[in-house]
């Protein structure tokens, strides 16, 4: 019986995460761990009986530990104790933002395997993740489906990989996208979603982050990652071969089905998501990306490519832009005006140690908010 920790439980991949265990018996929730959503802890705590759990408020924490008889940590450091703990087999990491880099090291370590749904992990630290090739499974629906399409297929057989994007709420938006609201933002048209990932979908960062993880779960350079508009969301991603042909993979949109697959893989067990109706689907659309109008993408193929400080300066910014989006501070199109600022302060090249990184991201961070200050 796998034992499995969720770091992130509350959000979006969280609970849907918990809904997959509930269909696989054989499967354990060892532990859980959540931001601030204390109610939602609490009745997952009642179902799942965790032997630990963690929320960063150290009041609901106590409150937590004597409601349940279990130990439940307030300290963002006991992460790391929860996801090396040696009964621990699976660790799905579901948080947001540059957080989740060292927990996923610190399991990675530990010989855990990894269902990473955090893209910031790969954009900041890919290169010291990637030591651990073979403990990591992607849970992003796009990744998820190259890891299959890629099984057991030779590296050299392949030209090309090819992300497909929605295009977001904006994609044939006709009006001032200076002016449109953080309501408009968050209302994407196919998946549902937590408010920082919606933001990135709708300004394209989210897949210019997916583009630098592809190439390191990959090995794939920049210009052999390719992004198109494709708004039904059905082909999550295809493969060109080196004889031109293109192998695809296809399903229904629901984050169930690469959670799944993370969790039991390389075995491939029945869902209860509802299959691919291709006669009810009619028709498949694909389209350009419009960098003028969605400068975030090229932002992050320029520092991915780069390298160095620059991605872990380009997520830092982009979360710092976001939120002052969503608290009202800055304008939609701030958000890549910011970014582009601050990652032109900062070098490429070199790959950076944890701590450099560390560094950088807290150093990224202050330079945007400096920059939004003076946009007052």
């Amino acid at each position: 019986m796998p034992n499995v920790v969720i770091l992130g439980s509350t959000g979006s991949i969280g609970t849907q995460t918990l809904e997959v265990m509930r269909t696989l018996p054989d499967f354990k929730v060892l532990g859980l761990a959540a931001g601030t959503n204390h109610e939602l802890l609490r009745k997952q705590i009642a179902e799942f009986r965790p032997e630990f759990a963690s929320i960063l408020r150290p009041a609901e924490a106590k409150a937590l530990a004597r409601e349940f008889s279990i130990p439940v940590y307030s300290d963002p450091s006991a992460v790391e104790e929860m996801v090396t703990d040696p009964r621990c087999d699976v660790v799905v990491v579901a948080v947001v933002g540059a957080a989740g880099l060292k927990p996923t090291l610190a399991a990675l370590g530990a010989g855990k395997r990894v269902a990473l749904a955090n893209k910031e992990t790969l954009v900041t630290g890919g290169h010291l993740v990637m030591q651990y090739r073979e403990q990591i499974v992607p849970v992003d629906s796009e990744h998820s489906a190259l890891w299959q399409l890629f099984y057991g297929r030779e590296r050299g057989h392949i030209a090309e990989i090819i992300l497909t994007a929605s295009g977001g709420p904006f994609r044939t938006y006709t009006g001032d996208l200076a002016t449109v609201t953080v309501e408009q933002a968050l209302a994407h048209p196919r998946w549902q979603m937590g408010w920082k990932i919606s933001i990135d979908s709708a300004t394209l960062m989210n897949k210019g982050f997916e583009v630098i993880e592809a190439h390191h779960l990959f090995g794939f350079p920049y210009e052999s990652i390719q992004v198109v508009i494709h708004p039904e969301s059905i082909v999550h991603s295809l493969i060109r071969l080196q004889d031109g042909s293109l192998l695809a993979h296809l399903g229904t949109t629901d984050m169930r089905l690469p959670i799944q697959y993370a969790l039991t893989y390389p075995q491939v067990q029945p869902s209860r998501v509802k299959p691919l109706d291709l006669v009810a689907l009619g028709s498949l659309t694909f389209a350009e990306v419009d960098h003028e109008r969605f400068p975030s993408l090229r932002l992050a193929y320029e520092a991915g490519q780069a390298g160095g400080a620059k991605p872990v300066a380009l997520n830092a910014a982009n979360e710092e832009a976001v939120r002052a989006f969503v608290e009202g501070r800055i304008g939609f199109t701030q958000i890549p005006e910011v970014v582009r600022s601050v990652v032109e302060q900062f070098p490429g090249q070199s790959f950076l140690a944890l701590e450099e990184i560390l560094a950088v991201d807290a150093e990224a961070r202050a330079r945007a908010r400096a920059c939004m200050g003076q946009r007052g």
